[in-house]
């Protein structure tokens, strides 16, 4: 009797930070895959243990800290990669036995860290048969939705931020790679993608917008050019991490649009991070500061797309900022009347030049900013969403939850927004990731409340 096949090599794999950082972790779990690695959910099953870290914040740092060293403890044979990995200095001298430290996108340094602590298994046999590259991978997102990174780093120098630092300067992926990836993901039944970068207005400046080929036809590494692409594929398409530049305006006529199938060539919705609406705050930021132009442009935008919604993100308690600057930001955010708002009370960042900025806020001010900040904010979403009962929406639905079906309009990105509570999702038989209409009833200051209906 032949003795059984060893068992494949087992990796475990933590994942921190934001969804480009998931992108990265999917690339390299696609990579453990195709050469011959099981990825397993706990640390007792796993030969070695990879943690992608997050570094952004200091609270990024603590959690990223503490994953690696409850690793160590659970497994002992640690691999650490992702921004963090940019500090690497500090992770020896918190963690002086991890294994092998890269920072964000080197994906070569961890599969050589992973092949040194776990050589891949040999077959003689199968090393023969050709690997099955359908272009998806990994993806570790539900099957209905995916993030489609299209370039790496940020050509900004934002006072507060040190991406740039861990993630390098611009660099964009071609157009026609990125189409080609999005459609193999349609395909494969995603019904939503999540465009994200870390400047997606940026894209494609890097290359002199290059012009490339998808589907007979000719297309610019731009952002224009690509949504009117992905608007080809007859679904949802999510823009994130949108700068404010003036060319943003030239996609709004997309989310206003319907294609063939009745979907919007481009979803109605702008992640576009505003950060403060103080004209000298901005400066010292070094952010876009003409506030009143901000204001007519969302004001056009709305009158051209009315269902756009608007998602920004902002930092109270920024050094220098006075009571009157932030009586500024309050008074934005009444006359803006954003959609969905996350804001967060500025920390030092360690490499950051804003640490060098004058006048600190102190900590107890800051909190009680940011308190006030998101109440007022909590009445206006309350207020928005109040005027959608009685309307009817086309949700996304991403779980079944015994009666109830969990969706999202098209207002809604997973993970950050609101959610729509589907009622009678079960006796409608609807289905995770299938489109509904949606009759709303209901609303609280985050999410909707309704019932499916039949499509017209």
């Amino acid at each position: 009797m032949s003795a059984s096949a060893p068992a494949n090599p087992k990796v475990g794999f933590v994942s921190l930070g934001c969804p480009k950082a998931l992108v990265d972790s999917e690339r390299i779990l696609t990579q453990l895959r195709v050469e011959g690695y099981d990825i397993v959910q706990s640390y007792d099953d796993a030969d070695v243990v990879v943690v992608n870290t997050c570094g952004f914040i200091d609270s990024a740092v603590t959690e990223s800290l503490d994953a690696i060293g409850e690793a160590i403890a659970e497994n002992g044979k640690v691999i650490v990669t992702g921004c963090l990995g940019k500090r690497s200095e500090l992770i020896r001298e918190a963690h002086p036995d991890v294994l092998s430290i890269s920072g964000p996108q080197d994906y070569g340094s961890v599969m050589s860290a992973v092949h040194s602590a776990l050589p891949p298994r040999h077959d003689p046999f199968l090393d023969l048969v050709p690997r099955r590259d359908d272009g998806i991978g990994v993806k570790l997102t539900p099957k209905h939705y995916a993030y489609l990174k299209i370039s790496e780093g940020c050509n900004h120098r934002c006072s507060f931020c040190i991406i740039p630092s861990m993630r390098g300067d611009l660099v964009s992926r071609p157009v026609d790679d990125v189409l080609r990836e999005a459609e193999k993901l349609a395909m494969g039944g995603v019904k939503e993608l999540l465009v994200i970068s870390q400047d997606t207005s940026a894209y494609g400046v890097d290359v002199k917008y290059a012009e490339r080929q998808w589907r007979g036809k000719s297309y610019q590494t731009r952002m224009k050019a690509l949504c009117e692409g992905l608007s080809e594929l007859g679904i949802w398409t999510r823009l994130h991490y949108v700068y404010p530049y003036p060319h943003v305006d030239d996609i709004i006529a997309l989310m206003a649009e319907n294609g063939a199938n009745g979907m919007p060539k481009l979803l109605p919705y702008l992640d576009i991070p505003f950060q403060h609406a103080s004209p000298r705050v901005l400066k010292l930021m070094k952010r876009p500061g003409a506030v009143d132009k901000t204001l007519e442009r969302i004001q056009r935008w709305r009158s051209i797309a009315p269902d756009i919604a608007i998602r920004s993100t902002f930092i109270v308690g920024f050094p220098g900022e006075t009571d009157a600057e932030f009586e500024e930001l309050l008074d934005f955010l009444d006359e803006a009347q954003l959609d969905r708002v996350g804001a967060f009370a500025y920390s030092p960042v360690d490499g950051a030049k804003a640490n060098d900025l004058p006048d600190p806020v102190p900590e107890e001010l800051k909190q009680e900013r940011l308190a006030r900040f998101m109440e007022r904010q909590a009445e206006i979403s309350a207020a928005k969403l109040e005027a959608k009962v009685g309307s009817r929406q086309r949700c996304l639905v991403d779980a079944i939850d015994g009666e109830l079906a969990i969706a999202r309009s098209m207002a809604d990105a997973p993970e950050i927004d609101g959610l729509v509570q589907i009622q009678n999702g079960e006796s409608a038989g609807l289905r995770v990731g299938q489109f509904v209409d949606v009759e709303i009833m209901g609303s609280d200051e985050h999410d909707l409340f309704g019932e499916a209906v039949e499509n017209d």
